[in-house]
This record gives C-alpha cells, sequence and structure tokens, in this order.
C-alpha cells in the first residue's frame, strides 16, 4: 500500500496524535468511571498507532512513545483499578520529553533538529532555542497537569486533557512562528560577499 499523501497525511498524523485521548473522553463520558475509561485510552492508542503504521508504513517516534505510555498506563489503570496511573501519564510523558529535550541540549545535540530537520531548514541557534523552549514548555506543561488532577474533579482534568491541553500545545507551536521563520529566513539569506 503506498504511502499516504497531502491532506490525507495531515488527517492521518492527527488521528495518531489525538485518537487515543479522544478514546479516553468518549469512554469517561459513556462509562463516567476514569478505570473503564481507561479501556476506550487502550484502544484508541493501539488503533491510532496501527492505522498510522498501516496507511504511512512507519510510526513518528514522538506519536509511538505517546502511544507506548498511553498502552501502559492505560493497562495500569485497568490491572490495579487505579485512575491515578492514567492522572499521571500526561506528566510522566512530559517529563519525559522535557528531559529529553533539555538532556540533549546539556550533551550539545539538538533532539528536535534530529526529528524534524528535513522538514525545517534552520541553523543550529535555531534549533538550540526552540529545543529549549520546547523543553520548558513541558516541564511546565507536566506542573501544570499535577496541580489540576490534584485539585479539580475528573471532569475537570478530562476536559484539560483533551481538548484543553491538545489547544495549549497547538497555541504554543503557533507562538514560535516568529522565532522559526527569523531563524529559517536567515538561514536562507546568503552571507555577504568577501571583500
Amino acid at each position: 500500500m503506498p504511502q499516504a499523501k497531502g491532506g490525507a497525511r495531515r488527517w492521518i498524523s492527527s488521528l495518531v496524535d489525538f485518537g487515543w485521548p479522544l478514546g479516553l473522553v468518549i469512554g469517561y463520558v459513556i462509562t463516567r468511571d476514569m478505570v473503564l475509561a481507561s479501556w476506550g485510552l487502550v484502544a484508541g492508542a493501539a488503533i491510532a498507532l496501527a492505522t498510522g503504521y498501516i496507511l504511512e508504513r512507519r510510526i513518528a517516534p514522538m506519536p509511538l512513545a505517546a502511544g507506548v505510555l498511553a498502552l501502559v498506563f492505560g493497562l495500569l489503570t485497568l490491572v490495579f483499578h487505579d485512575p491515578r496511573f492514567i492522572y499521571v501519564k500526561p506528566t510522566v510523558t512530559s517529563l519525559a520529553f522535557g528531559g529529553l529535550l533539555l538532556g540533549g541540549l546539556a550533551t550539545g545535540r539538538s533532539p528536535l533538529k534530529m526529528l524534524l530537520g528535513s522538514s525545517l531548514p534552520l541553523p543550529d541557534e535555531g534549533w538550540r532555542r526552540l529545543t529549549l523552549r520546547y523543553g520548558v514548555f513541558f516541564l511546565i506543561m507536566a506542573g501544570v497537569n499535577e496541580v489540576i488532577w490534584r485539585t479539580q474533579a475528573e471532569g475537570v482534568w478530562l476536559a484539560f486533557r483533551f481538548p484543553g491541553s491538545s489547544l495549549i500545545h497547538v497555541a504554543f507551536g503557533l507562538a514560535q512562528a516568529p522565532l522559526i521563520l527569523r531563524y529559517a529566513q536567515s538561514e536562507e539569506t546568503p552571507p555577504p560577499p568577501v571583500e
């Protein structure tokens, strides 16, 4: 089967990125029980990853990591009948991504450049700044998740998870456009001639 192109690829990427949290939301709306809703999370993660692989013949690393964590934490919730595993999953995921990005910077690497370098031409300084911003953003999101699940009702936390968290990620990504454009333009500008 050929790889999906253009608009179809964007839909598939959206399904892989947002399919599994939507499964959790649908499961909670039907059951009003976070442990039972975990079946929706597990099923959504499995379906999203399988769909991405079948239609694109590849699985991107970030959705794979998020999907595997969704499966693990969803199954832990079901096995132990404890919804806290679902609540801390976004914290663990955000800490892992933030730690990976900032740890990469500390060792002189840019994990974002490794993941997106072919699709986003930026000089090394642009990648460093973007990686730092995303690393800090993920750590903040981990903290916000902890505050919300520990202080708010299940329904509030679930609304924060989806669509709230997804919208925050999109807004943060859009807020990085000026930095990306500035560095992308500097990458395209040829150096001045030597006299």
